[in-house]
């Protein structure tokens, strides 16, 4: 990533969208839900298309993680997770599930 961009979520958040990355994703029983369109994903539909991790400036254990997904049904966007001692198990344990095939790091702006 370009060091005019500040290595904090929101400004990575902000370039992947202007790459076409918008729509936003939440996680709901089991499944990863677009916020707009109500749409539903099993791991099996998502594709990773880039991921940064992040710790927080103050605090290390403050960490997160981006990913950058792209859907069977070509919905692109981003989702923020809390890795680490504050990840949530279930959302972490979807993206476990997604299969190595669908991981790539092809759209990482930090390339």
């Amino acid at each position: 990533m370009d060091n005019k961009f500040a290595k904090n979520e929101k400004d990575y958040i902000r370039v992947y969208q202007e790459k076409g990355y918008v729509s936003n994703f939440h996680f709901e029983k089991g499944k990863l839900v677009n916020n707009r369109t109500k749409k539903q994903y099993n791991p099996e539909d998502v594709y990773i298309v880039a991921e940064n991790r992040y710790e927080g400036m103050s605090n290390p254990s403050d960490m997160s993680i981006l990913y950058v997904i792209e859907t069977n049904k070509n919905e692109k966007g981003t989702f923020l997770m809390d890795y680490g001692p504050t990840a949530d198990f279930d959302t972490a344990e979807f993206f476990k599930k997604i299969p190595e095939k669908n991981i790539s790091n092809k759209e990482n702006i930090n390339k």
